[in-house]
């Protein structure tokens, strides 16, 4: 009788005994729900670097390029983002980091394009496709860009690039190098004068969006746009933020209640790789949970000191002890299934 099999058979059964005794795990993957925890006070709408952020779990979620439609991306640049989210019962805040080496954040070149990120989140029950959604499954999009953000701190123009360009005379508008309010007449500048997110001057850098699948994105009105955002660039890294009441001001906006469970995705685009519309990092749908309450505090340092030491003791030779006996255990089992295959040999012959 072949002893190979019964041998493997329990060397493999003492190693699972091992693994599992030392709580070894044999694989693990990224959990894929993003917890929004609740806290008291003020929330960070504008600052991400804000001890508060330590209350809430981060997660980091896969990015991979889009390549379902065109403009596809041929690879993505940006392979992952972390995120985190608090809210305190009214207003909610999401904090999304990723790595980036440059800056992008003018596009006053038709060269240029922008750093931006994007939160999206289902307007109907279950999962629509997470690409800009699909027909019947409406998605609501929360669209920061690093251009717009830098157009409310400094007006952009076109001598800020060009500083050597010269200009004979502005005939529709008042002063030298006007901006787009300026203009006394409304004909020269059409966009901006029926309220064209896209013309400016923006009071967001989010812009608040619909859409039902490829080519159907639309903004919402002037005075439903409610999300704000501020991103920080430092060191190689974006640091966004995005913040909104829980409750939107549209019925076809999403709002949110604490203790329910949601769905969100996100996108990327980096301005440097030329990325822009379809062209863009995105992820799978993550479950968004909104704790109900706040987590409870840790109990007070001085109740629990004169147990410490004990504690600590018996911690240190539990430590030491049970990977001990766990390999002698291990060794015996495998003895004995030895043992076993000798004399199942044995009788056999």
């Amino acid at each position: 009788m072949n002893k190979k099999p019964i041998l493997m058979l329990g060397l493999t059964l003492a190693l699972a005994v091992a693994l599992t005794l030392l709580k070894v795990p044999v694989a693990s993957s990224q959990g894929t729900t993003l917890s929004v925890a609740y806290v008291d006070g003020e929330l960070p709408t504008a600052d991400p670097g804000s001890p508060l952020w330590r209350q809430a779990s981060s997660i980091e979620v896969p990015l991979s390029a889009q390549n379902v439609t065109r403009p596809i991306l041929p690879q993505a640049s940006v392979r992952s983002l972390s995120a985190r989210a608090l809210h305190n019962g009214s207003q909610v805040v999401f904090l999304l980091e990723w790595a980036d080496e440059t800056e992008n954040a003018e596009t006053i070149r038709v060269q240029d394009f922008t750093d931006s990120v994007a939160v999206q989140f289902p307007l109907a029950e279950g999962q629509p496709f997470f690409c800009m959604g699909q027909q019947g499954g409406n998605v609501n999009i929360w669209h920061w860009k690093a251009d717009w953000q830098a157009g409310i701190a400094a007006r952009q123009a076109m001598d800020g690039p060009y500083p050597d360009m010269m200009v004979d005379y502005y005939p529709f508008a008042e002063g030298e190098a006007p901006a787009l309010e300026d203009y006394t007449d409304a004909s020269y500048a059409p966009a901006f004068a029926v309220g064209n997110l896209m013309a400016g001057p923006h009071e967001s850098p989010v812009e608040d969006l619909i859409a039902g699948g490829f080519a159907t994105l639309t903004a919402y009105p002037a005075e439903a746009q409610t999300v704000q955002g501020h991103g920080v660039w430092s060191d190689g890294r974006w640091r966004v933020v995005f913040s909104r009441s829980l409750t939107a001001r549209e019925v076809d906006q999403v709002s949110f209640a604490p203790g329910t469970v949601y769905s969100v995705a996100f996108a990327v685009w980096d301005g440097a790789n030329s990325e822009r519309n379809g062209k863009k990092s995105t992820s799978q749908w993550v479950s968004l949970q909104f704790e109900r309450e706040a987590r409870p505090a840790a109990p007070p340092e001085a109740a629990d000191a004169p147990a410490r030491p004990q504690a600590a003791l018996l911690m240190g030779v539990l430590t030491v002890a049970l990977p001990v006996l766990t390999l002698l255990l291990a060794a015996g089992i495998a003895a004995v299934m030895y043992y076993l295959s000798r004399a199942t040999g044995r009788n056999g012959s």
